[in-house]
């Protein structure tokens, strides 16, 4: 398989269906991002903090490259066959923040980020997650994207919010609570 084709040395892209795009394009955006999110889940399970939990970022990895997929399609190809996201994705990640949240103590304020690299490693992982949802939010307001797409991403952003804190907890690190100036 050659690496380089040349074809995106004008600045576009080809969409799974072969439409060529900017890659400037809103769609390029929002798989780009989710593409870079990836390699932070990447990233989170490379943490040695993070050995158990080996199969549920695999399995975060798997439908982040289906999202991508999607977002990669041109609106209304329906020639180009690719793996649905299903809600039963979304209800997986839930079920894994419910777990994670039996352990942990009652949030009572927002925290701040950090308190060992492989933690703050997550918030980053849980920002570009958030960005990746507004960009596909941006998307779909020109362009139809499918509402499991969106729910995801907004669910996934929660989980890596929870796996910080279960992270912290994990390494014995100290979580600080955001105490506003007033």
């Amino acid at each position: 398989m050659k690496i380089y084709t040349k074809t995106g040395d004008q600045g576009t892209t080809a969409l799974f269906g072969g439409k060529r795009v900017s890659k400037a394009h809103d769609r390029i955006n929002a798989y780009g991002t989710v593409d870079e999110l990836n390699s932070y889940i990447g990233l989170l399970r490379d943490q040695k903090v993070n050995e158990n939990k080996m199969s549920i970022l695999v399995e975060i990895q798997d439908r982040l490259f289906t999202l991508g997929s999607i977002l990669a399609t041109e609106q209304g190809n329906t020639k180009v066959k690719i793996p649905n996201l299903e809600e039963s994705d979304v209800i997986f990640l839930e079920a894994e923040i419910d777990e994670m949240n039996e352990l942990l103590p009652e949030m009572r304020s927002f925290v701040l980020p950090g308190g060992h690299q492989s933690i703050s490693f997550c918030h980053i992982a849980r920002c570009v997650c958030r960005r990746a949802e507004r960009l596909t939010i941006a998307l779909h307001e020109h362009e139809e994207v499918p509402e499991i797409v969106v729910k995801y991403l907004n669910r996934l952003s929660d989980y890596l919010f929870v796996l910080s804190r279960m992270m912290t907890k994990e390494l014995d690190a100290n979580e600080i609570s955001w105490k506003p100036r007033m």
